[in-house]
């Protein structure tokens, strides 16, 4: 069914089996006006009961039948492309079967319950959710969708149209961003000793590493001094000992060194060298070896010269690394990273002092958020009233809309009102609380529609509300069970000609014992019972033309095949369809 060009889900078949007396039926409903009819007892409630199941209903093991080990409901919606039950499936992993979702329901004889949609195993809640984007349920043991005070606030701003909707839309911009305002407020003013602890212990960090002055890598420098430094004699000794190895001792004429054996070793080969390219090569390598051999004994000598052993030096390095082993206990790995050297107590500090001049920031933001926050308070405010206006004005249009329609549904002297009052703060949709009320008589205080009247008048109220509704409310299909409750004669006639209109934007289905009701619908199925044995059977039937006559008949005369009767159902079709028609 479209509805303004957009096509609107709807459910397209429904399969029972094993649930009450129904062993298996196939339910067929058309996109308008499909009416469910039958005699007492003969499984019209099964029905609703099977809707109830596809929407998350509660499930009880007595509904299995007699024999059976589960029962099964299996719907298919159609047209569920883009819709916000598809979008709801989707989140669980669902997927649409030709542009169709399939929602399934089975119910063991022991009390166990399984859901399925759209071929994924899924928890009740997410029925109940497609529920609510799909059908609103109207008898009088069901939840009723409209009497939530939410929904009734929803639909009167969908009533509304424009007057409600272009403030809400700046409202709701104005809300959050005082919303965010406000929580950035609290955090910042309730953390204010927090923050003040937080910013001394940065100062208290920030000026002892400064008092020292570190240097990047000075550890490591520091490490080395104090190696060489505390090893200074053994490292002079072994210099010593080397260029004496290396170059003679002059003290010692006889003493052998390197260099004397290496000229020994030259001078042997020189002689002989031009006897042999190979040999020359070799004496070669040996006067290199002997430069390098000089080279290495005068560095010996100067490194021995050059090494201090002060031992005032090594206390100034022992202290200063004492001075650094302390900032690096304190403050490596507090910037974030593993604990390490002197190179992450610089980071820490580049780091506590950014956050340092961030809370000493906090108070000048304070005083921008606040200023900002009775800005935003005064804007929500005066779209608030403009709501609340438009609201009260689409009210009053409302109330006399139902009123109006109540009367030609048997209730003439009910009268139907919004109670608008304001809520303790501001809320996502303004400070107004919304409620529909109903008088049913006069002398009558409004009340709440869900106390004010019975069940049958709450159908009828619902139903007049819905009409009115009609295409301002998104959802795509409607069940009403015993909505004729207590009406006959021209009440039944306004009440079929009300679902019909209905029909127009919505699907509609209706469970009735009211020819008057059912002459108005595009589909009849009847529920037929029979007996086999002990074995009660019940099967949904779509009539023909020529069926839907003889089940009108039985419903005005009881008698099926009266001449009388037929010819009264014809009338009342006949006439169904003109009214429709105006």
């Amino acid at each position: 069914m479209q509805v303004n060009g957009v096509e609107r889900p709807r459910l397209e078949e429904m399969r029972i089996r094993a649930l009450g007396v129904i062993e298996d039926a196939v339910v067929e409903l058309s996109p308008g006006f499909t009416v469910v009819t039958g005699e007492t007892g003969a499984g019209k409630t099964m029905v609703v009961t099977s809707l109830g199941l596809l929407l998350g209903g509660k499930a009880d093991p007595a509904l299995v039948r007699n024999g059976a080990e589960r029962a099964v409901v299996e719907g298919r919606v159609a047209d569920a492309v883009g819709s916000p039950a598809a979008q709801r499936a989707a989140e669980a992993g669902a997927e649409l079967d030709d542009g169709a979702l399939l929602i399934s329901r089975t119910v063991s004889a022991e009390g166990r319950s399984r859901a399925h949609v759209g071929g994924r195993s899924v928890p009740m809640s997410l029925l109940a959710s497609l529920g609510e984007d799909l059908i609103a349920v109207h008898g009088q043991t069901d939840q009723q969708r409209l009497l939530q005070p939410a929904r009734q606030r929803g639909a009167l701003d969908r009533y509304a149209g424009d007057p409600v909707a272009l403030p809400l839309v700046e409202y709701q911009t104005a809300f959050r961003r005082l919303r965010e305002v406000t929580a950035r407020l609290e955090e910042l003013t309730t953390r204010a000793r927090e923050r003040a602890q937080e910013a001394d212990l940065l100062r208290f960090g920030l000026d002892e590493v400064a008092a020292a002055e570190p240097l990047a890598g000075e550890d490591l420098e520091l490490a080395a001094e104090s190696e060489r430094l505390g090893h200074a004699d053994a490292l002079s000794s072994a210099a010593n000992q080397a260029h004496a190895a290396l170059a003679g001792e002059p003290s010692d004429p006889d003493a052998v060194d390197a260099g004397t054996l290496l000229a020994q070793a030259r001078r042997a080969m020189e002689s002989v060298r031009h006897h042999d390219p190979r040999l020359a090569a070799l004496a070669d390598r040996l006067g290199e070896v002997g430069y390098l051999l000089g080279d290495i004994a005068g560095d010996l000598a100067g490194y021995a010269d050059d090494l201090d052993a002060d031992p005032a030096r090594l206390a100034a390095v022992e202290e200063r690394r004492a001075v650094l082993a302390h900032l690096v206990r304190k403050y490596a790995g507090a910037a974030g990273g593993a604990e390490g050297g002197l190179a992450e107590v610089l980071e820490w500090a580049e780091t506590a002092a950014e956050r340092l001049t961030e809370l000493d920031g906090d108070d000048d933001t304070i005083g921008a958020l606040e200023e900002e926050q009775e800005q935003l308070r005064g804007t929500v405010s005066e779209l608030a009233g403009q709501l609340t206006a438009a609201r009260r004005a689409a009210a009053e249009d409302f109330a006399k809309a139902v009123t109006a329609e109540l009367t030609e549904l048997a209730m003439p002297h009910a009268r139907v009102s919004f109670g608008i009052t304001p809520a303790a703060d501001f809320g996502p949709y303004g400070v107004d609380e919304v409620e529909v009320l109903l008088a049913p008589h006069p002398g009558a205080p409004p009340r709440p529609i869900a106390k004010g009247a019975s069940g049958g008048e709450l159908s009828r109220v619902m139903l007049a509300v819905e009409v009115v509704f009609a295409g301002a409310d998104p959802v795509p299909t409607y069940l009403f069970d015993e909505v004729d409750a207590g009406v006959g004669g021209k009440a039944a006639v306004e009440v079929g000609r009300r679902l019909a209109r209905l029909a127009r934007t919505s699907q509609v289905i209706v469970v009735t014992h009211l020819p008057q009701v059912a002459a108005f619908a595009d589909r009849h199925l009847v529920v037929e019972k029979t007996v086999d044995g002990t074995v009660t059977r019940s099967g949904v039937t779509t009539l023909s033309d020529v069926e839907r006559v003889r089940e009108l008949s039985r419903m005005l005369a009881g008698l099926e095949d009266s001449e009388l009767g037929r010819a009264h159902a014809e009338e009342l079709l006949a006439a169904a369809r003109t009214a429709a028609a105006d």
